[in-house]
């Protein structure tokens, strides 16, 4: 008798199909409900990262023109020039910036610099968002500062 329970016992340890499907389907409708949620708060995050980032390259620039003794922005001005010291044809105090990741945007692109600026009177740092290109929508939309 004890051959027979043992066997039995042995062949309940597992989990049958069916209990392995609904679990399967519970996390799949789970996963359905939340990831659409999850992915549009990191957009966000990038872009306020943006923001903050293009914020802190607006000053960097403003310092930078201060100390080179400049009233305004020129029309040809590199973002780069914040990132070199004052031997290599940065500005006296420079760098103003301290790694080239400073002048990119949180989707890998560069920032632009536009002078005269479309939204400020002198100039305007921008990231184009996630596509890279003028215009777009929503989180894809272009961040200025």
């Amino acid at each position: 008798m004890t051959n027979k329970i043992n066997n039995q016992q042995i062949a309940r340890r597992g989990f049958t199909l069916l209990e392995i499907i609904v679990v399967v389907m519970i996390i799949a409708v789970l996963a359905t409900l939340i990831a659409p949620k999850l992915l549009s708060r990191v957009g966000t995050a990038k872009h306020a990262a943006a923001q903050s980032k293009a914020s802190a390259i607006a000053q960097a620039v403003e310092l930078y023109h201060l100390e080179k003794g400049l009233s305004k922005v020129q029309d040809d001005f590199d973002l780069e020039l914040l990132l070199l010291p004052p031997d290599d044809g940065g500005a006296p105090g420079g760098p103003f910036l301290q790694k080239a990741d400073d002048i990119i945007d949180p989707w890998g692109n560069q920032f632009e610099i536009l002078v005269p600026g479309n939204v400020n009177f002198n100039y305007d740092v921008i990231s184009f968002g996630e596509d890279g290109e003028e215009g777009g929508e929503d989180i894809n939309a272009d961040i200025t500062q």
